[in-house]
């Protein structure tokens, strides 16, 4: 049996992965804004809270960023196919035992399980992407994974707000941690093996996959991974980091904090959060399509992939820098969440090309490793982040945290240029 455009359906379903993930990740901030805060501490006061739920989400972010590491290197190892179930399958099983959880003890154990397993999703699509797409289309497929994070993020607010007025929040974790589990059925039936054995693949298929990945050959077969040391001693492997580290704590500002901003900022309640938070990321949806299209079109004009990946990523920044500083005031609500999402619709735009570095540069025996590497700095910095935001805001405000992740642009812009002279694969 052979099946056409057998790359796309992959990709679909690592971008299903990517709404799973956002749905099974979004819960827990939803659901302390409208149940498990008050639940768990009623003697405390909205700061106080805050305070809790910026330490769970520290514990998050801190394990995702070693999970990032660990899973990149399993990933390299174990293949692709390997990596995601066991990502998966165990993130989903994390999820259902949040039911379990009593306090902040419980549920920063049961944020570690999952930041672990949750991490291995990013180096694995990159790893999956580098696999299963020539370079010019490699934008594209990071677009659609792309797409499904910021799609599960924004549809992951109102469902769960929607759950929420009818189902006890133990309920709701177990609920969508089983239906991670039913995505493992169709990537074991459908992912069989790489490009280069998999029996459903039409020989015209292979062909322009491998034909066109400039890092590949066809008789790499013996190839071994580089080592972390070997990896870290390239100043682009640096450029890559720093500027994943840079760029990616904007994003978790949202993820993590939107529904408390909402709530402290304008008073909102669990159904205007599911009113009100879902239009962000729906900016960045359309920015995971805009970064992916633009660079082929790029590609399309005979450009090369060094000047893609940097035109692409600057015009991201440009779109992101003179908005954040305008979240210093925004004035109503709906104003805020518009520009909220024009950021985010710049992160997209430049994160699909950051995240398509690693492939671009080195082989993809190494891909997951430098991958899991910037993810890990990433998230380190994205923890950093979350954790001050209660002390930032208490004593300034909001705005405070917006100008930081304003000049988090410029660095990302910086690292690129000065660390990255010229985008292509680097000579061993």
């Amino acid at each position: 049996m052979k099946f056409k455009g057998l790359r796309w359906w992959v990709i679909g379903l690592i971008a299903l992965a990517a709404v799973i993930n956002y749905i099974d990740r979004q819960a827990f901030s939803v659901l302390w804004e409208s149940s498990i805060g008050e639940e768990m501490y009623p003697d405390l006061n909205a700061d106080e809270r805050a305070e809790i739920y910026a330490k769970i989400g520290t514990a998050f972010i801190l394990a995702y960023a070693f999970g990032q590491m660990l899973f990149g290197r399993i990933f390299d190892k174990l293949g692709t196919r390997i990596g995601f179930v066991l990502s998966l399958g165990f993130w989903s099983l994390a999820t259902a035992m949040h039911a379990f959880a009593k306090g902040l003890v419980s549920f920063s154990a049961m944020r570690v399980l999952l930041g672990l397993s949750e991490a291995g999703n990013w180096p694995g699509a990159a790893k999956g992407n580098a696999e299963w797409f020539p370079t010019d289309e490699r934008a594209v497929a990071q677009g659609i994974f792309n797409f499904g994070a910021s799609f599960g993020a924004m549809i992951s607010i109102p469902v769960i707000a929607i759950l929420a007025l009818n189902y006890s929040w133990q309920t709701i974790f177990i609920m969508i941690g089983v239906a991670g589990l039913l995505w493992l059925i169709p990537w074991w039936i459908m992912v069989k093996a790489p490009p280069k054995e998999h029996p459903w693949l039409t020989q015209k298929e292979k062909d322009y996959i491998l034909g066109g990945q400039q890092n590949e050959s066809l008789d790499n077969a013996d190839e071994k991974s580089q080592s972390i040391g070997q990896i870290l001693s390239k100043k682009e492997s640096w450029g890559v980091i720093i500027a994943s580290a840079a760029i990616d704590p904007i994003w978790w500002l949202f993820v993590i904090w939107i529904p408390n901003y909402l709530t402290q900022v304008y008073d909102m309640d669990v159904k205007g959060i599911a009113i009100y938070g879902w239009v962000p990321f729906f900016g960045a949806m359309l920015g995971a399509w805009f970064g992916g299209l633009i660079a082929k079109y790029f590609f399309n004009k005979g450009w090369d992939v060094n000047k893609v990946r940097k035109t692409t990523i600057a015009i991201g920044c440009a779109i992101m820098l003179p908005s954040l500083l305008a979240m210093s005031s925004p004035g109503s609500p709906v104003i805020a969440v518009i520009i909220m999402a024009v950021i985010l619709f710049g992160f997209q735009t430049a994160i699909g090309n950051i995240q398509t570095l690693p492939s671009d540069l080195l082989s993809g025996k190494s891909v997951g490793t430098l991958s899991g590497l910037s993810g890990m700095a990433a998230k380190l910095a994205a923890a950093g982040l979350t954790r001050v935001v209660p002390i930032i805001v208490v004593s300034f405000n909001y705005s405070a945290v917006f100008i930081i992740g304003a000049i988090l642009v410029t660095i990302v812009i910086a690292s690129i240029w000065l660390l990255c002279p010229r985008i292509e694969p680097i000579k061993n």
